[in-house]
């Protein structure tokens, strides 16, 4: 029989709908019955008691919000009735124990990556493009096309073809609508590749370098210096205007504190000292060309699964998402960890309410205290700034049943795994431990994997459960669905679903290693993840301001 509802922790005074429930409906959980006082639809909760004005409401066993008026037991759990709580938090001398998974399915098991002269290994071989300044975007935008046509990188030609169909359709006087993009097919560039083992040529359009404020501009030439350093990446061409705030000394100054023996192929044009424009954009492709050539004689070759870093994110989140993707992702995290990899835990928003638990789970006393430094200063930026962390559900998040941001949270925080917390790094720190890094970025999608992949993530596992379209230029991105319904209808940006796990049909420990091959089979080229073969390459720097 299907389970229609869940109590996730003991302690917890609400039950989740895992199915609709009507109003009138008689639950029965573990001896008790329950007469719902109104429809709950599926991912959303009910009280399992009266509810009076200022009673804790307690989820995943954490306080998760406060009541703000009577409510009856059965009665639907929503914004009008219940606000956001979390309990303060503080250092605390704690002897945490981890109870390792079972890692003898996966151990001597290697992935086939590119080996980088460090010892770091990454899961892709990319050419970078990068601007110092906004002005030279359109000439970006000028070489991406350019290079992508021509060596075989573009994924539009599908789309070029309909619209060409769709002109034909119009000039014969055919009905637009049965013109259906389906029946052009899909075009599949590795096919047509020039050169086989580059895996991708990734362009850094930002908005930022100029204008705004110095410490923008030295936030950012930190975040550019990560990307070029990353192992996914082999080679780079800088774009500079010359007249910027971002000047390419401080780019280059960045990255030599970065990487002291930096060795990748590394050109730099600026306009204000070419020719011409055009002068400027052929002798970028022509030096970039002769690099490609260069990385396309890098192979990959076998790599121990420590080597494997993983960024894990949650974007478009539902009431499912801490109970089905996120754990899910969570016992991987888990498996990488003992076997000698890294997670990266990031999104300090969205661990509001987690708070403790992770302080406690933290090795290093300095790194727990940065920790509360981190958060405390964030949210109270927030707060100075009329907001705060508790503003962070988005109205999609909500609708689905992500009632405050400690629900939401403490959900997410489940990516993370159970592992001791190693370090704590500020934005565009390096990993430099192995095992579970908490991040410091926003919550916000892009702007969160942006930073991920600044701190070294060579995959990012992205949980969800309304589906976001989102990538990153250089880390390839998995999209990990919550449910069974998402994956049917937006299949073609998901990669793993966990919705089995709503269902009863497998556990989340099987859910877990089932990722964690995943994730083998994609840091070794041999599936190609949907943002990636979409072109999903989003890029946001984070200015340090308050984003949630």
């Amino acid at each position: 029989m299907i389970t229609r509802i869940l109590k996730i922790h003991p302690n917890d005074n609400v039950l989740v709908a895992l199915q609709d429930l009507s109003k009138g409906e008689t639950i029965i959980h573990d001896g008790h019955s329950y007469l719902l006082q109104d429809d709950i639809h599926a991912k959303h909760k009910f009280f399992m008691q009266d509810m009076n004005p200022g009673d804790t409401i307690i989820m995943y066993g954490v306080l998760v919000g406060k009541a703000q008026h009577f409510i009856p037991k059965g009665g639907l759990m929503n914004t009008d009735n219940t606000k956001h709580a979390s309990d303060p938090f503080e250092y605390r001398p704690f002897q945490y124990e981890w109870h390792q998974p079972d890692v003898s399915r996966f151990e001597n098991r290697t992935f086939n990556g590119y080996v980088r002269p460090d010892g770091r290994v990454g899961t892709a071989n990319y050419w970078l493009f990068i601007p110092t300044v906004f002005c030279e975007n359109r000439n970006l935008d000028v070489i991406r096309e350019a290079l992508h046509n021509e060596l075989g990188y573009a994924v539009t030609d599908k789309y070029k073809s309909y619209t060409h169909h769709l002109v034909d359709a119009y000039k014969n006087g055919e009905d637009l609508a049965g013109a259906d993009l389906g029946s052009i097919g899909s075009a599949n560039p590795a096919a047509s590749r020039l050169f086989k083992n580059v895996d991708g040529i990734k362009f850094l359009n930002h908005q930022g370098g100029c204008g705004g404020t110095r410490q923008d501009a030295g936030v950012l030439s930190k975040l550019l210096a990560a990307y070029a350093d990353h192992p996914n990446v082999a080679g780079v061409t800088v774009l500079s205007l010359g007249c910027q705030n971002l000047q390419v000394q401080d780019f280059m100054d960045d990255l030599k504190i970065r990487n002291p023996h930096f060795d990748k192929p590394l050109f730099i044009f600026e306009q204000q000292q070419s020719q011409s424009e055009e002068q400027l954009v052929k002798e970028a492709i022509r030096k970039t060309f002769t690099g490609l050539i260069e990385i396309n004689k890098i192979e990959r070759q076998p790599a121990p699964l420590s080597k494997l870093v993983i960024g894990v994110k949650c974007g478009g989140s539902d009431g499912f998402s801490g109970i089905s993707a996120n754990p899910a992702v969570g016992y991987t995290s888990d498996l990488v960890v003992a076997l000698g990899g890294t997670i990266l835990l990031a999104e300090f928003p969205e661990l509001c309410g987690a708070e403790q638990q992770l302080i406690d789970r933290t090795r290093d006393e300095a790194a727990a205290k940065k920790f509360i430094m981190l958060m405390t200063s964030y949210n109270n930026a927030a707060v100075n700034a009329g907001s705060g962390f508790f503003m962070n559900p988005s109205p999609g998040n909500i609708k689905d049943g992500l009632i405050t941001d400690a629900i939401k949270s403490t959900g997410a925080a489940k990516k993370g795994g159970t592992s001791p917390v190693e370090d704590v790094l500020d934005y565009t720190e390096p990993a430099i431990k192995p095992g579970l890094n908490l991040v410091c970025t926003p919550g916000n999608d892009v702007e969160a994997t942006t930073g991920k992949a600044a701190s070294g993530a060579t995959l990012i596992l992205f949980t969800t459960g309304l589906g976001t379209p989102t990538g990153n230029p250089i880390c390839p991105t998995i999209k990990v669905s919550t449910n069974n319904v998402l994956t049917k209808r937006m299949g073609d940006i998901i990669d793993i679903n966990t919705g089995p796990i709503i269902e009863g049909e497998k556990t989340i420990e099987q859910m877990g290693e089932d990722i964690l091959e995943y994730c083998i089979k994609a840091a070794s080229g041999e599936v190609i993840p949907k943002a990636v073969l979409l072109n999903q390459d989003d890029f946001i720097p984070w200015k340090r301001g308050v984003s949630l």
